[in-house]
């Protein structure tokens, strides 16, 4: 039987944690098995999430001609605009280190997550002669839906931002999408709900200062996700610079239109009638504020229609983010 040995394995929230069980999911409906150990060597080839502390597993495995192929998405960089303590600026660091070390020395094919994140590593850690391709993350259509379960209020808007943490750095985030609420709130009864980790301190300060209400989820258990996208009438994608959001994908595929600023892979992912992608208006890079008025103007566009562009949404993640696609691109980077 085919295996693939898939590391490091992952526990928790976020997107790396997303992509490796459904991955995984998709690869055992097709009678391919994984494993997680670089020591199990019964198996065909390794993608590797990111990077590992196991280098010297990589080398053995790289002596004996075991193709490995590094799954790569942006490059840590807030930490050198931000204030952070040494420790995580130190870990940081490490962690870039790592990733570009196996990228240059030890991997034999790299897929990046969208063609900014090609653009970003290509730009930041130089070319390499290595087999490339990219990827966007792919969803169970069948699972991440339009129909089933909602609570969607009929009486105010509902604008939903999922994070996985909102803190350490992503605050501007956060800030931008009270901005764009109250600038919505002047035309619509609204709400925000927002997904994700928040300290209490945080979420007590954009409470006191907040001029609409802010429904604090937290974090939700994955399955939880297509109701709660179900339940919203616009997202608004609030990282900066994001290499292929999963949460971006999964609204798309509820029928959840998007709102973002035109950073990262977001151009990319909201295509047509999906959403609309705005100049950010400053430089990103240097964490400036954007033009929110030009945000507020194309959300209030949206919500003007909302059934097209639902329609346009769920069109969008048919057409491009499937996961039996995102499996068939990853197989052939794998196994071919």
């Amino acid at each position: 039987m085919t295996r693939i040995c898939m590391i490091p394995r992952v526990s928790g929230v976020g997107g790396m944690v997303s992509f490796q069980a459904r991955f995984s999911a998709a690869l055992e409906r097709r009678g391919i098995g994984v494993c997680h150990d670089l020591d199990d060597r019964a198996y065909d080839a390794v993608l590797l999430i990111g990077g590992t502390r196991n280098l010297v597993g990589l080398v053995r495995a790289r002596r004996r001609g075991v193709r490995i192929v590094q799954r790569l998405n942006g490059i840590n960089w807030l930490h050198r605009r931000r204030p952070s303590s040494l420790r995580y600026f130190l870990r940081a660091e490490y962690g870039r280190w790592v990733l570009g070390f196996i990228r240059r020395w030890l991997a034999t094919g790299i897929v990046y997550q969208s063609e900014f994140a090609r653009r970003w590593w290509e730009d930041w850690f130089g070319l390499t002669r290595l087999p490339s391709c990219v990827v966007h993350n792919g969803v169970d259509l069948e699972v991440y839906t339009p129909s089933g379960p909602h609570e969607r209020p009929s009486e105010r808007i509902r604008l939903l931002v999922v994070e996985g943490t909102m803190g350490g750095g992503y605050e501007l985030g956060l800030e931008t999408s009270l901005q764009l609420a109250e600038g919505l709130a002047e035309k619509f009864p609204l709400e925000l709900m927002v997904v994700g980790r928040i300290t209490p301190d945080l979420q007590a300060a954009v409470q006191a200062s907040s001029r609409v209400p802010v429904c604090w989820a937290g974090l939700v258990p994955g399955e939880q996700i297509p109701a709660i996208d179900r339940s919203a009438h616009l997202f608004y994608s609030s990282d900066i610079h994001p290499a292929c959001p999963n949460a971006v994908i999964e609204a798309l595929a509820c029928g959840l239109p998007v709102v973002a600023f035109d950073t990262g892979a977001l151009p990319e992912l909201v295509r047509g009638e999906a959403g609309r992608v705005v100049p950010y208006g400053a430089d990103p890079w240097k964490l400036e504020p954007p033009d929110v008025t030009a945000l507020t103007a194309a959300a209030a566009g949206i919500l003007a229609a909302p059934e097209h562009f639902r329609r346009g949404a769920r069109a969008q993640a048919e057409q491009a983010f499937g996961l039996e696609e995102m499996t068939d691109r990853y197989l052939r980077a794998l196994l071919e």
